[in-house]
């Protein structure tokens, strides 16, 4: 079926029954074939080819060791001045380190460091300098071995430092486009990879952001990411793939992604969502400050587990863990 998206479309009542997304908790029975002309079919999974069947239902490998078997939270540590949501709280690296283990003492799965902020309008850092405010933190959380911890980072040379200090993953906004030497570099380290859909740069990115169809247009994009990483030697069980909210789009193509998050298993790759605080919750929720936006932030992480998503990135672990404690609950009858 050249040209064609598959959408598993989730069987919100297990009674329903279908086939299992990605080898996890949701489930579906049918999928929705989209295509570039405007045109759309619902189709049994049946129905589909297998290669696109065994993409949709296989289970995703482990990342960083930690397995994705059930739901898991990834727990922000900002080390930056000028975050947009806590900016300035966690700026030394004892304040960092401490708000890493908070984070774990309150459910986190993952932790991830950050020494440049990529809010709308934010300046550039140098390498430099974001080795200053995240290797220290890296280290200390690392030494803990409680968690995998990642970093937040667009520059491989950041990377590598990070790496070598105990980091797990490399979480790119850039989706390793940064640098001529991002993906290579990558490849080298033996670690996983977040690939991260964003519309021009952190300065500019939201500036009139414009697409043909946004879910399908970050989709081939992420497509074209994946593949050049496989070329490089990076397992495609070793990639992590995330649509970019608030990344160079306005409130309605948030909403486009959200809502059809569950084609992004198409892929093959596990799906990380970080939606937390972000502006969007807010201009529609009426929050205006971002640590307002707690209650907002979760319902879109329910959503989006709800569609199947592996890994959400969040600011409020407590909050958060607790509602998708009763999310399971209610799935499974059972608490975890």
């Amino acid at each position: 079926m050249s040209g064609a998206y598959f959408r598993p479309i989730i069987a919100r009542d297990p009674a329903l029954g279908g086939k299992p997304l990605a080898g996890g908790w949701a489930r579906f029975a049918h999928v929705e074939i989209l295509r570039r002309d405007g045109s759309a079919e619902v189709v049994s999974a049946e129905d589909l080819p297998e290669g696109v069947l065994t993409r949709l239902t296989e289970a995703r490998a482990p990342i960083a060791g930690m397995g994705l078997d059930r739901p898991r939270l990834m727990g922000i540590v900002n080390a930056t001045p000028d975050s947009f949501s806590d900016g300035g709280q966690f700026e030394t690296t004892e304040t960092a380190v401490a708000q890493g283990a908070r984070l774990i003492a309150q459910g986190a799965d993952m932790v991830d460091v950050g020494g440049e902020s990529t809010r709308p309008g934010a300046a550039f850092v140098s390498a430099a300098e974001e080795l200053t405010r995240v290797l220290p933190v890296i280290e200390a959380l690392a030494a803990r071995g409680d968690v995998p911890v990642s970093v937040d980072t667009r520059k491989p040379e950041v990377a590598r430092e990070a790496v070598a200090a105990g980091a797990g993953l490399f979480n790119d906004v850039s989706a390793l486009s940064f640098a001529a030497e991002s993906v290579t570099e990558a490849a080298s380290l033996g670690v996983p990879v977040c690939l991260m859909h964003a519309s021009g740069d952190p300065k500019t990115m939201q500036d009139n952001p414009q697409y043909e169809n946004v879910l399908l247009d970050v989709y081939d994009y992420l497509e074209g990411r994946v593949q050049a990483c496989e070329a490089a030697g990076i397992a495609r069980s070793d990639i992590v793939i995330d649509p970019g909210i608030g990344f160079g789009k306005t409130v309605a193509h948030n909403l486009a992604l959200i809502s059809g998050l569950s084609l992004f298993h198409g892929l093959g790759c596990a799906i990380l969502l970080g939606a937390s605080r972000k502006r969007f919750i807010g201009t529609l929720g009426g929050a205006e400050g971002a640590q307002d936006r707690v209650a907002g932030s979760i319902a879109v992480g329910l959503e989006a587990l709800a569609q199947g998503v592996q890994i959400l990135r969040v600011h409020d672990m407590a909050e958060t863990k607790q509602a998708m404690r009763l999310w399971q609950a209610l799935q499974d009858g059972t608490s975890r």
